[in-house]
């Protein structure tokens, strides 16, 4: 299993590339950062910068939208990342949240989703593409290569990330859910005629380590509130009725509004309504034993990337911690001599 940190671009920039560094120092092979550019600092000025200071590690948006950028736009940052540094970029692309809504926008169709992921991938890998009735091609490019990761949750969404992803990023570590939208995205893989196994999966989620339950849940409250955005929007499409399960749609009964002012906040308090029960199933909190164990689980469901959001106040104690047990006992054990 792969695993990568979810970051904020809070001011000072310094300090997210510090934190994508010590990620890196503690074996995580992805950097991961939201993109809404209202409410942060500019992502992709950032990478720049992480991608300077590190040696191996990936960096993208999680995620990114094709309603705030022209995707040409989108492709050639990409392209030109990968020409300074080395193909070391991964892209993350929903149909958009906080960065369109802030500016009163809407998510857009799955449509729009689609052909944007065509049109940012064929550019971004070096390859040419028809966009707006023109051929277009980056004379500069060679070699570029770009994989795109659909983020997901209702089943149209779903079945397009099976029909077109590169991978699958489901913000939430409920084993449930996980299961089903695994199992959905591959059928609609294998309905397409494309290998279901070639699609990877990355289930994203609040890491926290530490003992203190009630404090690690109130640090990560926040995380059901920015899920259930998307999941108002499935029940508003789907109704209450619909083949998501219940596990992810009867919390958001209590919602009352939201406020972007407080997106993917610690504290937020739009978030009240988010029962500890959900907190529990949609993040992974507690001991290292505790996240070893339910990584374990999601990996057995075909997880290939664990990607945790260090959205609360113990960042650096949790990538050490990750990088000393936790990403070891996660991978193959391999000894330097077999036994006699």
């Amino acid at each position: 299993m792969d695993f990568g940190a979810v970051l904020q671009t809070h001011p000072p920039a310094a300090r997210t590339v510090a934190l994508a560094k010590l990620a890196e120092q503690h074996g995580f092979s992805h950097v991961w950062t939201f993109d809404s550019h209202l409410l942060w600092q500019e992502p992709y000025v950032i990478y720049s910068q992480i991608l300077a200071e590190t040696h191996k590690v990936i960096v993208g948006p999680m995620v990114t939208n094709p309603a705030t950028r022209d995707w040409t736009v989108t492709a050639s940052i990409f392209a030109t990342l990968n020409e300074m540094y080395g193909n070391r970029t991964i892209c993350g692309i929903g149909r958009g949240d906080s960065a369109v809504r802030v500016t009163n926008g809407a998510p857009t169709t799955l449509g729009t989703l689609r052909e944007s992921i065509h049109v940012i991938r064929e550019l971004a890998n070096s390859r040419a593409v028809e966009y707006k009735g023109a051929q277009l091609q980056f004379p500069w490019s060679r070699g570029s290569k770009l994989d795109i990761w659909v983020a997901a949750y209702g089943p149209m969404a779903l079945k397009l990330t099976g029909e077109v992803g590169d991978g699958f990023i489901l913000q939430l570590a409920d084993l449930d859910v996980a299961e089903w939208m695994i199992k959905a995205v591959r059928k609609a893989a294998k309905d397409a005629g494309r290998d279901p196994q070639a699609v990877k999966f990355c289930v994203a989620a609040p890491m926290y380590i530490g003992d203190d339950l009630t404090h690690m849940r109130d640090q990560c409250r926040w995380f059901g509130g920015m899920v259930g955005n998307h999941v108002a929007d499935i029940v508003a499409k789907y109704g209450e009725n619909s083949a998501v399960p219940k596990a992810l749609t009867d919390y958001i009964k209590g919602r009352e509004g939201y406020d972007y002012n407080e997106h993917g906040q610690a504290g937020n308090s739009h978030t009240e309504f988010v029962p500890d029960e959900i907190v529990d199933r949609f993040c992974v909190l507690g001991t290292p034993a505790d996240h070893i164990a339910k990584l374990k689980d999601l990996k057995d469901l075909g997880v290939d990337q664990f990607a945790g959001y260090l959205q609360h106040d113990n960042k650096e104690e949790t990538l050490r911690v990750y990088g000393e047990t936790v990403i070891p006992e996660m991978r193959e054990h391999i000894t330097a001599k077999k036994a006699n």
